[in-house]
């Protein structure tokens, strides 16, 4: 049967207008600053295209001259400033962990962000069609957006959960940042000479990701961290002998300067498994491309659903954005040589990361994507390139770090620009016209990633750096991507480690196979599991117990398989968002002077207050 689009490509409606600008800047730029929060906190972001899009819906609903297709247009430079602030937070940070900065100028930081950004939805222009039409990759987190904005337009209404969730996160961020329970609840124990851990981050965000990414996923997060401090930690343990660390500091010592480069070898592993796996789709996409552009100089029409950018502008605004970052380069490593072979890694890596954030995308979802995964395989090419070159110490780390930058930013926009391609796809849009809109959010974005990452920073700080204060940022994935970089330069790469993970990861691409073969819906992709070890064991447990709820709820409602616009995911979005602002909101008073504080604490309080959180959010899935 032949795909029919919402809006037929015979019908024009308005895509460009001042109001879906506006709106969609101003959404962008919250959403980025948000989930900068939520990705130093928990070392992953949610798409925002889902909230955007209901966002946009109310407030458009007070214009009689609304559409579908602007609601498209505002949900696409919205989500684009959450994905930017994950390729920011994956990767700056890193320079504070490594003391090469303790604040961010704001050129850099801005520059990069807009610049690698852009980049990233320039080069998903070849792989539109070849990825979402020719392929018809399910883009479960594209397909659920594209399905509220028909329900929208058709008089629907899902505002209700998310504003609830919101609210309730909110709340419960502000009484546990005041000091009302602790932000883990954590126990260990020594058994003979090996430790065992368990603890739980109070979080209503992190219960909103499991709910949202699905038991599958929720669990394989889980069992990474199961497989790290259940398995590893306990073993590495009772090789170490005496010591006068308490049981909790020895687990987190151990996890922090060992077993999490388990996850680096599982991740680099899983990276070119993809890149092997997606050969044929790339070369199939760049195909496309050449034959469309081809067609549009000999005067063919293009129906207006299939009208990318022209692929002669966008090599040249390939080109155009690839200058300045040779000049920031130069101005920064101060050798045009090496600033040219910087400039040219960025180009063939951040090529085929993006094509590996774009198909993942259509698999696993934006908020899934393992974008940190990407940026850990190109930056260990990088700093090897770098070191050959004669560079070292301090600089070839900074250096680095900053060839890294680009990749990630590049990567997560170019799986949210396939995500919301795939959207406008199903809706009706032209694609050409959300691949500028894309490129407008992410600008604007980038110009509030600075002072929102230095604002983290002055309020809570990162952990195991000068900076850290109480309640300080993990910022889990900046702080591998530092400590890898500087095991390469030093020369103390933990091998062993990274060994033990790509044999993990290569027994999970065998049994992923298996399963696959087999036509099993339980599948296990590395790159989870590999999130899984080098997170803490308490983000996992929130994350797991969300994906049960995810997991009842369809119980509960008879579904064969996840529905993705099930009103708990709209509540678990509304969670998400609430907390995730109210970290803001509350990092924005601490450096004011001014934050509330309580006078006493109990952690029974905060278990029960997420308790009926989690209640609630079942009784929200549960409603058709």
């Amino acid at each position: 049967m032949e795909f029919k689009p919402y809006i037929p490509p015979e019908k024009s409606l308005p895509e460009y207008t001042i109001k879906a600008f506006v709106l969609g800047v101003i959404l962008s730029i919250v959403m980025g600053a948000a989930n900068a929060y939520l990705g130093m906190y928990a070392g992953m972001t949610v798409s925002a295209s889902i909230p955007a899009a209901v966002i946009s819906m109310a407030i458009l609903f007070a214009f009689k001259d609304r559409n579908i297709l602007e609601n498209n247009m505002v949900q696409t430079a919205a989500s684009a400033g959450e994905s930017l602030a994950a390729g920011v937070i994956f990767t700056f940070p890193a320079l504070v962990v490594l003391g090469y900065y303790t604040t961010f100028p704001y050129y850099l930081v801005t520059i990069i962000a807009a610049l690698g950004g852009s980049l990233g939805a320039l080069f998903t222009v070849v792989l539109r069609r070849a990825f979402i039409v020719e392929e018809k990759l399910p883009y479960p987190e594209g397909t659920a957006c594209a399905e509220v904005l028909i329900a929208g337009d058709k008089g629907g209404s899902h505002a209700k959960p998310i504003l609830y969730g919101g609210i309730f996160g909110g709340l419960f961020k502000l009484l546990g940042s005041s000091g009302l329970w602790k932000g883990t609840v954590e126990a260990a124990k020594m058994v003979g000479s090996r430790v065992y851990y368990f603890g739980s981050d109070l979080s209503a965000a992190l219960i909103a990701v499991g709910y949202i990414v699905g038991l599958n996923i929720a669990f394989l997060v889980f069992l990474g961290g199961a497989i790290a401090w259940f398995i590893a930690i306990p073993i590495y343990a009772g090789q170490m002998g005496a010591t006068d660390l308490s049981p909790v500091d020895m687990a987190w010592v151990i996890w922090s300067t060992k077993i999490r480069y388990m996850g680096v070898g599982a991740m680099v592993v899983g990276g070119i498994w993809s890149l092997i796996k997606l050969r044929n789709p790339i070369k199939r996409g760049i195909k496309a491309g050449l034959e469309v552009a081809k067609r549009r100089q000999a005067g063919e029409a293009v129906i207006r659903t299939e009208e990318d950018l022209p692929l002669n502008y966008v090599l040249i605004l390939i080109a155009a954005f690839v200058i300045p970052l040779f000049l920031l380069y130069f101005h920064i490593i101060g050798s045009i040589g090496i600033a040219a072979v910087m400039a040219v890694i960025l180009l063939i890596v951040g090529f085929l990361g993006s094509s590996i954030a774009g198909y993942l995308a259509g698999v696993v979802g934006s908020s899934n994507n393992p974008v940190s995964g990407i940026t850990i395989m190109s930056l260990l090419f990088t700093a090897f390139v770098l070191k050959a070159l004669g560079l070292s110490g301090m600089e070839g780390m900074a250096a680095t770090i900053l060839v890294a930058a680009v990749i990630c930013t590049a990567a997560a926009i170019a799986g949210d620009t396939m995500q919301d391609l795939a959207t406008g796809y199903l809706v009706g849009a032209t694609p050409k016209r959300q691949q500028v809109f894309e490129i407008v959010g992410t600008f604007f974005a980038a110009l509030v990633m600075a002072p929102v990452l230095n604002l983290l920073i002055q309020a809570y700080g990162i952990a195991g750096t000068p900076t850290a204060k109480e309640n300080a940022l993990a910022a889990p994935q900046a702080f591998l991507m530092a400590k890898v970089t500087e095991g390469v330069f030093t020369g103390n790469l933990e091998w062993n480690m990274i060994y033990i993970g790509a044999g993990i990861a290569v027994a999970l691409i065998i049994l992923d196979e298996i399963l696959a073969m087999k036509g099993s819906k339980f599948r296990t992709p590395v790159m989870p599991v590999a999130v899984g070890i080098y997170l803490p064991l308490s983000l996992g447990v929130p994350i797991f117990i969300g994906g049960l709820i995810r997991y009842f709820v369809g119980k509960a409602r008879g579904d064969t398989e996840e529905k993705p616009t099930d009103p708990g995911v709209l509540g678990a979005a509304g969670l998400i968002a609430g907390e995730a602002l109210m970290g803001i909101f509350f990092a924005a008073l601490i450096v004011g002077g001014v934050a509330p504080s309580v006078g006493f604490s109990s952690n029974v309080l905060g278990v029960l207050f997420l308790a009926g959180i989690a209640v609630w959010l079942y009784m929200t899935g549960k409603k058709k």
